[in-house]
């Protein structure tokens, strides 16, 4: 059984490697991460655990399915930390009905089942987010995830620190797709729109600057649309 905080969808993935791409979010509970600025502590702080459903592969898909109208399109695994949860049995079940399967996660817990993934998004923590990275578990994860998935780097960037930090882990995988995002500061409430295209200008001008002509900046297209309303 996987714990499942929510699922819901369509809409469109807001963020990484497949921003813009409908999509169906199957948003697991629990983390074992607990950074300052989680915007989804619903689906990670343990006083929540009795709002988390347990389902099975077949329910989630029986679900995902009357979203989607019996439409193939990517199924997203979010959390929390889906890595958590034992999504093995899902991945297949739905790729079977041509339904094709993303992950993110902060590279934290390595799962073997991250090999039949059709996108994995790699998205360390800086240190804003007031946690460490082990690179170690996160060479493990891109080795479990073996040839199959693309794979991508996704790193959020609030200030100078975390930009340092974004361009140590482009160096040490120079191979994987990068793509930063400016943070949300303000993940309650409504989203202060001016205070992110200011954080976004900046650091498109950071990245110009160095020249840093590897990294694709991005905003989170959801919450340009919705701002900080949960569930789109």
């Amino acid at each position: 059984m996987i714990r499942i905080s929510e699922i819901f969808g369509p809409t469109i993935q807001g963020e990484g490697a497949l921003i813009g791409q409908p999509t169906v979010f199957v948003r697991t509970g629990g983390c074992d991460y607990r950074c300052s600025w989680c915007d989804t502590l619903y689906a990670v702080e343990s006083k929540y655990r009795h709002d988390w459903n347990p389902m099975s592969a077949q329910d989630i898909m029986t679900k995902v399915k009357s979203l989607s109208n019996n439409k193939p399109l990517t199924i997203s695994l979010s959390g929390g930390n889906p890595a958590t949860q034992p999504c093995g049995d899902l991945i297949p079940l739905g790729q079977k009905d041509q339904y094709r399967f993303a992950l993110e996660t902060q590279g934290s817990i390595a799962q073997d089942w991250f090999k039949d993934l059709n996108v994995l998004t790699l998205s360390p923590k800086p240190p804003s987010s007031g946690m460490e990275t082990n690179w170690d578990m996160f060479d493990e994860c891109i080795t479990a995830a073996g040839e199959k998935p693309e794979i991508a780097l996704k790193i959020v960037v609030f200030d100078d620190k975390d930009y340092a930090y974004a361009q140590n882990a482009a160096a040490r995988y120079p191979a994987l797709p990068l793509y930063l995002q400016p943070g949300n500061h303000q993940v309650n409430g409504i989203a202060d729109m001016d205070g992110l295209n200011q954080r976004l200008q900046w650091l498109a001008d950071k990245v110009t600057n160095d020249d840093w002509y590897d990294a694709r900046v991005l905003p989170q297209l959801h919450v340009l649309i919705w701002g900080n309303e949960r569930g789109v």
